[in-house]
């Protein structure tokens, strides 16, 4: 193909895209789950050029950017609170999940090693960081079981790659110790978490006593993740948490140092970025099927469907089995402590959890990567049905699983009742703002009142506003006024600044959660930028 014919189906792809983006939301899908029917579809149509997602392309393109925006938008406060979970489906799931389906596959197909069994364990093993937060995004879910799963998924992308990484090793090599692999594991995690935080302190310390703006910030945040993935996949050390562990470092201190305009046009150029990225990976994974198909040799598709439908079943119900009884130790250990004395097993919340397991990118990655050849030469065996069954898992994973998801919500009647608390919070929030704000206006132009219109206006616009919040009663919209002086305009600009200096206070002492205090600092950043742009 020539430069302006790749090119040209880029341009398609990206248009397709676009339009395919406004269809899901025209039908309250989840962007994913329709690229990869689309690309599903594609593929079978006659003369349709065959594309091929080249694993390295996947690994040193696509997925940077997209776990470091996963990161980004992740809470870091919620990952802390939640750890031990995530922690047990991150890293405790992903091992025992690869074990059992290398036990299974073992077992079930004819002539195939458990070491082979390990790898394809390996490869199935870890839900998708986008797919999930996708999929559950426009769903009436509670905010600590969508901080569990993006955390899980933050994470196990990286275990399951080291279990894969050496269980490949033992295959070509056709050696392998469990206590070496073991040791090992943690030390190219522990090691990638720590590439990870020095060159993200770097980057901080960039940003923060350089003298940069908004471009100049939204370019290093651009070439961050490729950075800090490069680095540590050169020393030997995981990539993925090395990625990460920069993304939520860098993330949970933006507030320190960018201004609002870095903000705003960082937190612009990454959504389109990440739109763009996500659809050229899921359109690509449906494209996949047409190729994996005719590369069965040794077994037929009646086979191959029957190994995926069983491989695909046990690794939902160990999910679910897994989920369930760490979530019900877990209230039993509280109830002997006497701290849910009054609380009940919520297992609607720990089904969803545990239904919301899709497969995604790096599990088809992962398969690609397999070599064609042995190191004697021979071929690497099985690999065309590691990619059907990998690829099955994806397709019923990620369209069964994720379409079913509004249904069962419905079904099973899981209201999130939280949201009121919510509200709440908000409210009390925005009260607190406002009551700065007044504070600081009756502190230094009290005595101007009678003689400041702009302080006059503003005091009075604020006592509104503070009474229409606590009442709840809406927003306040202030006087209308034809006195917008000099004055009033620097006036409005300085209680950004009050509002500011009170949000970090608030930051600071951890009653809010991070996604009401981000949502605050948004809408400071916007009014901000409307201000300046007055002339």
């Amino acid at each position: 193909m020539t430069l302006e014919t790749y090119l040209l189906t880029i341009l398609c792809m990206l248009f397709v895209i676009s339009m395919l983006a406004m269809v899901s939301e025209k039908l309250k899908v989840s962007y994913p789950i329709l690229f990869v029917i689309c690309g599903l579809l594609i593929s079978f149509i006659p003369n349709v050029h065959e594309v091929l997602l080249n694993p390295n392309v996947v690994f040193l393109i696509f997925l940077p950017p997209l776990l470091f925006f996963s990161a980004w938008t992740t809470s870091w406060k919620s990952f802390v609170a939640y750890r031990k979970q995530i922690s047990l489906l991150a890293i405790g799931l992903v091992v025992f999940t690869s074990t059992a389906i290398a036990l299974l596959a073992h077992i079930l197909i004819p002539a195939f090693p458990l070491a082979l069994g390990f790898v394809l364990g390996a490869i199935i093993s870890p839900p998708d960081a986008i797919a999930a937060s996708s999929v559950l995004q426009n769903l009436s879910v509670s905010p600590r079981v969508t901080s569990i799963l993006e955390g899980e998924s933050l994470v196990n992308d990286a275990s399951s790659l080291i279990i894969f990484r050496f269980a490949l090793a033992a295959i070509l090599t056709g050696q392998f110790s469990f206590w070496q692999a073991t040791g090992d594991f943690f030390v190219v995690a522990g090691m990638g978490i720590v590439t990870g935080l020095v060159l993200s302190v770097i980057l901080y310390a960039i940003h923060k006593y350089l003298p940069t703006n908004s471009d100049i910030d939204t370019a290093i945040t651009l070439i961050a993740p490729y950075i800090i993935y490069l680095t540590a996949e050169h020393f030997g050390f995981s990539g993925v948490m090395a990625v990460v562990t920069g993304g939520l470092f860098l993330s949970s201190r933006s507030h320190k140092v960018f201004s609002f305009q870095s903000r705003l046009q960082v937190n612009a150029v990454w959504r389109t970025l990440n739109f763009l990225l996500n659809g050229f990976v899921f359109i690509l994974i449906g494209l996949q099927l047409y190729r994996i198909v005719h590369g069965l040799k040794i077994f037929t598709f009646r086979q191959a469907s029957f190994y995926t439908l069983i491989v695909c079943g046990v690794t939902i119900l160990i999910r679910l089995l897994w989920i369930y009884a760490f979530a019900y130790m877990s209230y039993v250990a509280r109830r002997k402590r006497g701290t849910a004395t009054k609380e009940k097993f919520n297992g609607k919340a720990t089904f969803l959890i545990g239904w919301s397991g899709m497969r995604g990118i790096v599990s088809l990655a992962s398969a690609l990567s397999l070599p064609l050849l042995l190191p004697d030469g021979s071929v690497f065996p099985h690999r065309n049905l590691i990619l059907f069954i990998t690829f099955g898992v994806i397709l019923f994973t990620l369209v069964l699983q994720g379409l079913s998801l509004p249904l069962l919500i419905r079904v099973l009647k899981i209201n999130y009742v939280g949201r009121n608390d919510i509200r709440d919070q908000k409210t009390a929030l925005q009260s607190r703002l406002e009551n700065e704000c007044l504070n600081y206006l009756l502190n230094n132009y009290a005595g101007e009142e009678n003689h400041s219109s702009a302080a006059a206006l503003l005091i009075a616009r604020f006592r509104q506003s503070v009474t229409i919040v606590e009442n709840s009663q809406g927003d306040a919209t202030g006087k209308k006024t034809d006195l917008f002086s000099e004055e009033y305009h620097q006036l409005l600009v300085q209680l950004v600044t009050v509002r500011r200096q009170e949000l970090q206070k608030i930051r600071n002492e951890k009653i809010y959660t991070d996604e009401i205090i981000n949502s605050k600092e948004s809408e400071l950043d916007h009014e901000e930028a409307r201000l300046l742009s007055v002339d």
